[in-house]
């Protein structure tokens, strides 16, 4: 497992409401839709990271991390493990709280910079999985 039940909890409950979520676009038919959906609903911010910038559930989206103009707390990625370590490496960079890697998305290395980096972080794991598990 990478990351422990505290360090999912904290993420879920103390790093912040807002998500950017890397790879989520307009296609209801891809998992990232739904997660962000359940994130919502339980009164996180999303915030699309998409190449093509799609407005997803009423949130403006953005080309790249680096281009939000605001704070994101937590990065929630949805892109394949060999562009994953990447996207990590720019969650660092934008000073983000914690980085999550969804289900199958798993890449030790950047684990290992991420948190050297002092910043939280989960591999393959779903938020929309965890997040009714607080009880809330």
């Amino acid at each position: 497992m990478y990351g422990d039940q505290e360090t999912v909890h904290r993420i879920l409950t103390e790093h912040g409401d807002t998500w950017a979520v890397v790879g989520l676009s307009e296609n209801r038919e891809r998992a990232a839709y739904g997660v962000a959906d359940v994130l919502r609903r339980f009164g996180k911010r999303v915030v699309p990271i998409h190449p093509k910038s799609p407005t997803v559930h009423g949130e403006q989206g953005y080309p790249s991390l680096a281009a939000v103009p605001f704070q994101v707390d937590v990065v929630d990625v949805f892109v394949n493990s060999a562009l994953a370590g990447q996207v990590a490496d720019e969650a660092v960079a934008a000073g983000a709280a914690a980085v999550w890697f969804q289900l199958g998305v798993i890449d030790e290395a950047a684990y290992a910079r991420t948190r050297a980096a002092g910043l939280d972080m989960v591999m393959d794991r779903c938020p929309a999985i965890e997040i009714p598990r607080l009880g809330r």
